[in-house]
């Protein structure tokens, strides 16, 4: 059986596109790679925040469902969503530009070794910033190069994913037989699992927590999370293992900028399996990536309909020079 390489990409979702834009561009200093739509609801948008190049491992998503509530953070939720910063002193960094930008964060913590920061946005989506300092295991991506972020600060990919549960020995059981994840250390009520090559880039921390109320989903909290696989025959693989455990599955899924296929494996935990490629290079060129309204083969005929449908968001950054913030 061919593991899971890691993480691929988290989807979330938000009150306000364009808070969201400015937020990841102008604080955060990643990239936007694709402006589209929710393939399955397309007067919605969905906004690909990645690397340099959209690699994946490398990006955040957001959903913005018109008319949405707020939802609320409790048990049975994917938590939060780590982004990888270079090393310990890029934590600093974050710090002081945190409170210059006025960002709300924790100050910088440890947690099974490594040195994090954990922040929320305006939506108190729940975030945190992990060093790379001490990490081995699968490799992260490649800073925005003409962001606001000095090089050197700068998030390159996804870090563990945060998931809360009321059941752990269950969900335990499905990291570990379903999926083929290894338990490898645990402090207090946080559990550390990893797949594939480990680190950063393939780490799940698991919380046991039966005594907050179950999460709702809304703007600020998490849609699902997904992991890589290498191409269509592996997901094929695991489409087989995972029914013939008695998920229920979606079936084989084409996004277009990857394939995928979706299964709930726990209560209100949607788990997402995706592929690395294609990827999000094949439509626009790299200079000009994520500022056209991007839309798959199959929604190309509706375009008139969609851009009646979305709101337009200036997305244009390749006439912005942006000058790297070191304070």
């Amino acid at each position: 059986m061919n593991h899971l390489k890691g993480i691929h990409h988290v989807t979330a979702i938000t009150s306000s596109a364009e808070e969201n834009y400015k937020f990841f561009t102008y604080v955060l200093g990643m990239r936007l790679v694709k402006k589209t739509v929710n393939q399955d609801d397309i007067q919605t948008y969905h906004l690909f925040f990645a690397d340099d190049k959209g690699n994946a491992g490398t990006d955040m998503t957001f959903f913005d469902f018109p008319n949405i509530p707020k939802g609320m953070h409790g048990t049975n939720e994917i938590a939060k969503t780590s982004f990888r910063v270079p090393s310990d002193a890029a934590l600093d960094y974050w710090v002081k530009r945190f409170d210059r930008l006025q960002v709300k964060h924790t100050g910088i913590q440890e947690r099974f070794g490594k040195k994090t920061l954990s922040f929320v946005d305006f939506d108190d989506q729940h975030y945190q910033l992990i060093s790379d300092e001490y990490n081995e295991g699968i490799a992260s991506g490649t800073p925005w190069q003409n962001g606001p972020v000095p090089l050197e600060f700068a998030i390159t990919g996804l870090g563990p994913i945060f998931v809360r549960v009321a059941d752990f020995g269950y969900f335990k059981e499905v990291l570990e037989k379903a999926l083929l994840f290894k338990e490898i250390a645990s402090e207090g009520d946080f559990h550390l699992f990893e797949v594939g090559e480990g680190g950063n880039g393939a780490q799940v921390i698991v919380e046991h927590n039966t005594i907050l109320p179950a999460a709702r989903q809304g703007f600020g909290t998490v849609h699902h999370v997904a992991f890589r696989v290498e191409n269509r025959a592996v997901l094929d693989e695991w489409t087989e293992r995972l029914e013939q455990i008695g998920f229920h599955t979606s079936g084989y899924v084409n996004r277009h900028f990857f394939e995928s296929l979706y299964a709930r494996v726990a209560p209100q935990i949607l788990f997402e399996f995706a592929t690395d490629g294609p990827g999000f290079m094949g439509d626009e060129p790299y200079e000009t990536l994520g500022e056209k309204l991007s839309l798959p083969p199959f929604l190309e005929p509706k375009r008139q309909q969609i851009e009646q449908l979305v709101r337009p968001i200036d997305t244009t950054r390749s006439t912005i020079t942006f000058e790297k913030e070191y304070e």
